[in-house]
């Protein structure tokens, strides 16, 4: 399958993408935000050189139970110096937002990527912003759960993945009729968004049949979800829980992997490569 965003064709039919992680807020969840665009931009760069696609850069923490929001202004001040930056480089890059303004100055700075955190929703304007610059474009079920950081979900765990892909399908149309491209929009089931840790795993354990006939992205790396399971309190200390799912994502079908620890990540992709009898210098 082919992910089509501006100038990249990304190819996610052998192994997924993996897509890094940097925060560029003060109140990230996982311990590792950028707290200036220099030290973001050090980061995205460390990423790259452990193995990433591209890198997700985010001004505006959505963590769940006391996140406070952020005014566009403040979101554009912290992640356009560093997408214009990586830009720059010829890097890919993507925004992750929730408002048009912000994703429009990132998408005119270089960025490539639009991950919408919001529930896409009938002509929404950050598809539409996409759309207006070709980019690729992720919808992603928050179940309503960004902005208003709503307490855990209570869903039934039996229907989740149903209605993820109804969802999820009706987000993807909401992007393609804003004039996303068919082959520009990836789905994400939003693992952590205003779901309970039973919902969660059984979207984990569908993969890619949350979103069939598009790119799917897993976001789980260091989430509660993780500590849930494995008893570990420290988000910083999942690194193992985060790659064992990331294994799991990327055998059921997922496409794109968005992670923290990319270095991690992509050395268990290496050696599950190696296993199969697909190569061992298995390569970016």
């Amino acid at each position: 399958m082919i992910w089509r965003c501006r100038d990249f064709a990304f190819d996610t039919s052998e192994h997924p993408l993996v897509a890094g992680i940097v925060n560029v807020t003060p109140d990230s969840f996982s311990g590792d935000g950028a707290v200036d665009p220099v030290a973001a931009v050090r980061l995205a760069e460390s990423h790259f050189a452990a193995g990433a696609d591209f890198v997700d850069v985010g001004g505006e923490s959505t963590r769940p139970g006391g996140a406070e929001p952020v005014d566009a202004e403040t979101e554009m001040a912290r992640v356009v110096p560093v997408v214009r930056a990586l830009a720059r480089k010829g890097a890919a890059v993507s925004v992750d937002t929730r408002n048009a303004e912000t994703a429009l100055a990132a998408l005119e700075a270089g960025a490539a990527i639009v991950n919408d955190v919001c529930d896409t929703a009938e002509g929404d304007p950050v598809a539409a912003a996409a759309a207006k610059h070709g980019a690729g474009f992720v919808a992603t079920w928050s179940c309503g759960a960004v902005p208003a950081r709503r307490p855990e979900g209570r869903g039934d765990p039996e229907t989740a993945v149903s209605r993820a892909r109804a969802a999820l399908g009706r987000m993807a149309a909401f992007a393609r009729a804003c004039g996303v491209r068919g082959d520009s929009v990836a789905c994400d089931p939003g693992i952590g968004f205003g779901k309970s840790v039973e919902e969660d795993v059984a979207l984990l354990r569908a993969g890619g049949a949350v979103a069939p006939g598009l790119p799917a992205m897993f976001g789980v790396s260091r989430k509660s979800v993780l500590g849930a399971l494995c008893g570990e309190s420290d988000p910083r200390k999942r690194v193992g829980a985060g790659a064992a799912a990331a294994l799991w994502a990327a055998e059921n079908g997922a496409a794109i992997l968005r992670v923290h620890d990319v270095r991690e990540t992509v050395q268990a992709l290496k050696i599950r490569a190696v296993l199969e009898g697909r190569s061992w210098k298995w390569t970016r």
